[in-house]
């Protein structure tokens, strides 16, 4: 058994059930690692690595429908700190933005009050990291400062808005689902509205496209081939005008997402099948359906880090499905169907769940950090945890399965692996499985390479409550006896029959027990670890039920019928009411006398006779002689001792006095089983009190009080010391002072009182009363009303059940199926995290206060203060309170293992650490940073050390050859080699031409061919235009040019002049068109950059100019990227890493105060030999370093600080100096070793 400590204060919380259907698409799982998820009104935050809530907002008033995590995609420092923050719309319009830690509100929004339709963070947070889009109904989108609550703009559409999506890649572009088809937006900016109303494409049915309904081809034709058919039948019909009335019916599309794996390339979801559209050419170019025996699909979210597709389908089941590689098989004989789309492999699953009326998938939801780790929403409130695991070895299924095996990457955080370093296979998606491979690419000969198969492994699931009605009781209260080993359980009753136990410190279930086959009526605990319970059957036709009262031990879990073979045919139930010292249990049935029961013993001490009156209301005494009784019994003892002795005397004298005295006790104890003198009062139909004692097996009736006139019918009586508490059906209290004989009747006007119950502890006078539209307290001294909750006034749902969990906290069952632990003035309060007391620690920087997950990010990061890293922040030198130390150290010690040993591997470099610190903090901005800057670093160091030795004449030393390299993954886009950008851009123009359709689609295909300077091919297209076309001459006439166009001057002039006469004239595309073919490439990305086509110009620079001509053009686009009207510095500084403008980069990274981020760029740049200290670069070396060591400084963690000083200058002495004011200098360990070191370091 976990020896703990007992709680005495208990968190306020909310055990939440099952879940509203507008809580449907309400969940998200944020870069924070943590999961939101909204059920009716309140809002879950879930761990999903330790599977545990570990925090209920409640503020909203209807039920949420969308919850957005914010973007962690800008640099983290003091001022802008790693904070939860949450937005939540809800059913009646109204937007809450949260500190998740501290539960309170940053601000509220409200525009109108219809369900809020879509909510999302902008990405890019470079100019700002609080803008809010979200959709108001029926047609508004609306951009919102979500720190302030202030509107920014406003904008409404033609058709009702479903939902949008940002495009990933251009923060300017995003897309809109509407009720008749897609918006597209180009111009979004958050300084204003969009201008136009945006390109409107209408989205046929696959099933009512044209393609269907078109007269059958005349005889003359070939009949298409079975490939061309299957084409055929899911051409999405892209267009511009409305289609027919039959085809907007059909439009069924639940969901559109940009594919963040890969440029201008769009999803849409349709039940049975998921469409992949390239948006150049508005076209299907893959397609994923099921056939028909299949399990429709409910939600589909596609990866950035591969291009795969995790699709929640309406069993409950989550597929991951990964793109094919379009390498060409030799086997393929014919080439026309070699490449035909883009093909999405069922390459895992997980199991189903039963689908039941009430039980049904609602969403997922993937880490959008490693993405490899899924979460499943289930409508009656469980949370099922899917993680993706990787097994490497030989694949036992048939090889004619026709799957192309996976490769497991060759690197780990951005390096190659060593032979013996250490690695995490399951760290992410992109170490799990190598990239998809494209046409035109070999797979390297390498033999590290193993075949990995994908599964899911089930690693956490957490369960609600069941459906309501509840009844609940908490377990007798805490005294001074029972401190040692008391557990705050909490009973809870339910419509199945069973009970739940909760444990109210940690909010965890403790124990479930199957006890009843019906509906739970009612509990009553009898000890610390055993309870009653009763349920009642419905009645058959002559009213008549089958009552079970069960007992029920918990530590045991030994459950029996405490009435025995009684209770079938029989009126039901009403209420059981134990003893307050726990001896007696009295029955109480509809029409039938009560039953006095000994708990004891479990016997039947009475049945009373059949003219007793009927009860409508009981309650024990607190009153009891169990003091006098104990004084009387040890008399008897002492006098059993002293007569045991004179028996004893005879045999053996010296048997010791104390056996004797503890011999004597259990006699006395088997001999007379003492039973104190309780008593009960109950009410009859007419109000009369009756008061009744009970002493061993001994029943006698009291003393009778006439009813008090100005009270109805009582339906229930509560007893604390000298005051007796009667509520009526009328919502009249009545309280008695039975010391001073004094009554006093309150009017409450809220209808029938329910229950009422006294607060435990001594003196403690607070009493819960419950009505049907809510609950009160009072405080039965000054007999007023302390709080009250009423349903519709303050509080949204109804109560079912009520009691008092400590003194001054009350629990409370409502209808929404939720159980709340609530402070006395029962406002339902979101609880401050960091008082929250966790079964499992969680890894989470974000609950740290801002400087102490800098200090702790930092110390992660580099320990070069000493030879071997250390997880123990307290061997640091590390100046802070101690409980914020030992809050770091929590951190560090719920870090997974493998985690830790690959942090305190020595081979594991600086880069990876980097790269692998920004993963576990889930910190978007500092991985896009280092993924591409360990990338380039390494590819310049490497192509470096290749030219020094090739200049030395020796053979390249035996590294990878750069070719073999791996590229960067084309999720980054135009950041990619440019080798590698081509062949995927050719690979896109060729199946673009495979599904071209229309004349259009043709047009567009040939104009990509030409840039990419693919001629023959595009010369092919253009003659493809049929003569009826307006188009035929042109296109008949630039076939010709293209065919002809030699590198004589004369011609080539000609042509450079019409095209800049084209440009001029308003014709940008046709003009760069004639500037590629004739080589101007680079002019015509002058031209492109001029007219403010800055993309197009970099993927032309790219994919048509050699590296030097084409670094020009990308670093004037960075340059523009700077500039304050575009503000995009994040995305500049990618740009120029790309090129390898590493001084240039570690300046901007100076000058925008990203000091550590900076610092440590810097030393990876040196380390790799891409920059050399000298006269030029030690300025800006020296200010880095001295920034870091400040900054350190002011974390506290004084050895790091005094590192980093040392090596920038004679500022850097001078901080020393601060440093170490008054201890006697500077330890010379740190200097005279550490230099060495470092010295080493860039030496190698």
């Amino acid at each position: 058994m976990i020896p703990y400590t007992v709680n005495i204060k208990l968190a306020a919380r909310t055990l939440t059930g099952t879940l509203n259907l507008q809580n449907k698409t309400a969940v998200d799982w944020g870069w924070q690692g943590l999961i939101a998820q909204g059920c009716h009104s309140s809002i879950l935050i879930i761990d999903p690595k330790t599977s545990q809530t570990i925090q209920v907002l409640e503020r909203h008033k209807a039920n949420v429908v969308k919850v957005k995590w914010s973007r962690e995609n800008y640099y983290h420092n003091l001022s802008s700190p790693y904070c939860l923050r949450l937005a939540s719309g809800d059913a009646s319009g109204k937007i809450i933005v949260w500190d998740v830690v501290s539960g309170t509100a940053h601000c509220e929004i409200q525009e109108h009050s219809k369900p809020i339709q879509d909510l999302e963070w902008l990405w890019n947070q470079d100019a700002s990291r609080d803008l809010l889009l979200a959709v108001h109904p029926p047609n508004y989108i609306v951009l919102w400062n979500g720190d302030t609550g202030t509107k920014l703009w406003k904008k409404s559409y033609a058709e009702n808005i479903l939902s949008f999506s940002f495009d990933p890649f251009d923060p300017s572009n995003m897309a809109l689902l509407t009720s008749e088809g897609i918006v597209f937006i180009t111009d979004f900016t958050h300084s204003k509205p969009p201008g136009s109303a945006g390109k409107k494409v209408y989205i046929a049915s696959p099933h009512a496209s044209p393609a269907h309904t078109k007269p059958a081809p005349a005889p003359a034709l070939p009949a298409p081939t079975g490939a061309k058919k299957a084409l055929n039948k899911v051409k999405v019909l892209i267009t511009n005008e409305k289609p027919t009335a039959e085809a907007v019916t059909l439009n069924d599309c639940l969901q559109l997402s940009y594919l963040p794996s890969k440029r201008n390339h769009m999803l849409l979801l349709y039940p049975r099948e998921i469409l992949i559209l390239d948006l150049e050419l508005s076209q299907t170019v893959g397609v994923v359906s099921i056939e028909r025996s299949g399990v429709p699909f409910i939600q589909v979210i596609p990866c950035a880090q591969r291009d795969a597709l995790y699709c929640l389908h309406e069993n409950g089941c989550i597929t991951l499905r990964v793109c094919r590689s379009t390498t060409t098989t030799e086997e393929a004989a014919d080439p026309e169907q070699s490449v035909q789309e883009l093909m999405y492999d069922l390459r895992s699953q997980c199991d189903a769940i039963r689908v039941t009326k009430t039980v049904r998938p609602y969403r997922m939801v993937i880490c959008p950090v490693n993405e490899n780790n899924a979460g499943l929403m289930v409508s009656d409130g469980r949370v099922m945890l899917w993680e993706l695991k990787a097994h490497t070895g030989k694949p036992a299924a048939n090889p004619n399965s026709g799957l192309s095996p996976l490769y497991s990457p060759v690197s780990f955080c951005g390096a190659p692996l060593g032979p013996n370093q250490k690695r995490i296979q399951d760290l992410s998606l992109n170490s799990m499985i190598g990239q998809t491979l494209i046409a035109g690419e070999s797979l390297p000969p390498s033999s590290n390479q193993t075949e990995v198969q994908l599964k899911f492994l089930l690693t956490g699931l957490l369960s609600g409550l069941p459906l309501p009605p509840f009844s609940i009781r908490m377990c007798p209260p805490l005294t001074t006896k029972n401190i040692n080993h008391y557990q705050p359980l909490l009973a809870v009753g339910t419509s199945n029959g069973s009970v739940l136990v909760y444990n109210l410190t940690s909010g965890l279930l403790h124990k479930e027990l199957s006890v009843h086959s019906c509906e739970v009526r009612g509990i009553e605990w009898v000890s610390l670890t055993s309870f009653l319970s009763f349920a009642t059957s419905s009645p058959n036709n002559m009213g008549l039920v089958r009552n079970e009262l069960q007992h029920v031990d918990l530590s045991t879990g030994r459950c029996f019928a405490f009435r025995g073979e009684r209770g079938n045919d029989e009126p039901p139930i009403e209420m059981i009411k134990v003893s307050h010292l726990k001896q007696y249990l009295v029955v109480v049935f509809r029409d039938k006398p009560l039953e006095l029961w000994d708990t004891r013993t479990g016997t039947l001490l009475r049945e009373m006779a059949k003219n007793f009156p009927t009860v409508t209301a009981l309650e024990w005494s607190p009153s009891h002689n169990l003091k006098s009784l104990k004084k009387k019994q040890m008399a008897a003892r002492e006098a059993m001792a002293r007569q045991t002795v004179s028996d004893a005397e005879q045999s053996c004298v010296e048997s010791s006095v104390i056996s004797l005295l503890q011999d004597a006790e259990s006699k006395s104890e088997t001999s007379q089983a003492i039973s104190a003198r309780e008593h009960f009062v109950f009410t009859d139909t007419d109000g009369q009190v009756y008061h009744i004692t009970v002493e061993g097996n001994t029943v006698k009736d009291g003393a009778r009080i006439p009813p008090d006139g100005s009270m109805g019918s009582i339906a229930c009586i509560a007893w604390k010391g000298d005051t007796l508490v009667l509520g009526d059906v009328d919502g009249n209290l009545n309280f008695w002072d039975l010391k001073a004989r004094l009554s006093r009747g309150i009017p409450t006007h809220r209808g029938w009182v329910k229950k009422i119950r006294f607060a435990p502890g001594k003196g403690n006078q607070k009493l819960l009363v419950m009505y049907t539209d809510g609950a009160e307290v009072w405080d039965t001294k000054e007999v007023q009303m302390v709080s009250s909750t009423r349903i519709g006034r303050n509080v949204n749902y109804r109560i079912l059940d009520i009691d008092w969990c400590t003194s001054d906290k009350v629990v409370l069952a409502s209808d929404d199926g939720c159980i709340r632990v609530l402070e006395m003035a029962m406002k339902s309060a979101s609880y401050r995290m960091d008082e929250q007391d966790l079964t499992d620690p969680v890894w989470c920087p974000y609950l740290l206060v801002p400087r102490a997950a800098l200090t702790l990010k930092a110390f992660l990061l580099l320990q070069p203060w000493s030879g071997t890293f250390t997880m123990d922040i307290t061997q640091v030198d590390y100046t802070e309170k101690n409980e914020i130390k030992g809050l770091i150290q929590e951190q560090l010690n719920s870090l997974s293992n493998d985690v830790k040993s690959v942090l305190q591997d020595p081979e594991f470099s600086l880069l990876q650490r980097c790269l692998l610190v920004s993963r576990l903090f889930g910190d978007e901005s500092d991985l896009h940073f280092w993924t591409v800057a360990s990338h380039y670093l390494q590819l310049f160091a490497q192509a470096r050390q290749l030219s020094v030795a090739t200049a030395d004449g020796q053979a390249p030393s035996e590294g990878i050859p750069p070719s073999q390299q791996n590229h960067l993954d084309i999720c980054h886009d135009v950041l990619c080699e440019s080798s590698y950008f081509q062949k995927f851009q050719l690979d896109r123009v060729h199946l673009q031409e495979v599904k071209r359709t229309s004349y259009e689609h043709t047009k567009k295909c040939a104009d990509q061919l030409l840039l990419l300077g693919q001629t023959d091919r595009a010369v092919q297209l253009l003659l493809e235009t049929s003569a009826d076309n307006t188009s035929y001459y042109c296109d008949s006439l630039k076939a010709c040019l293209v065919t002809t166009i030699t590198s004589s001057g004369p011609s080539q002039s000609t042509i450079k002049l019409v095209a800049t006469n084209m440009i001029a004239n308003g014709k940008l595309a046709e003009g760069v068109q004639l500037l590629c073919l004739i080589d101007k490439a680079a002019d015509a990305c002058r031209y492109l950059q001029t007219y403010g086509e800055w993309n197009r110009a970099a993927w032309l620079a790219k994919v048509r100019l050699s590296p030097a001509e084409g670094s020009d053009v990308l670093k004037r686009w960075a340059e523009h990227l700077i500039s304050p009207q575009v503000n995009h510095k994040s995305k500049a500084i990618l740009v120029l890493l790309s090129l390898g403008c590493f001084y240039k980069v570690g300046e901007m990274l100076h000058s925008m105060r990203h000091f550590d981020r900076a610092a440590l760029f810097i030393e990876a740049c040196l380390k790799s030999g891409v920059m050399e200290a000298n006269d030029s670069s030690n300025k800006l070396i020296e200010a880095a370093f001295l920034d870091y060591a400040r900054l350190l400084r002011s974390l506290g963690l004084r050895e790091g600080a005094a590192l980093w000083a040392s090596r920038a200058g004679s500022a850097g002495e001078q901080l020393m100096e601060e440093l170490f004011q008054g201890e006697g200098g500077v330890p010379e360990t740190i200097l005279g070793g550490e230099e060495v070191k470092l010295g080493q370091e860039s030496a190698e």
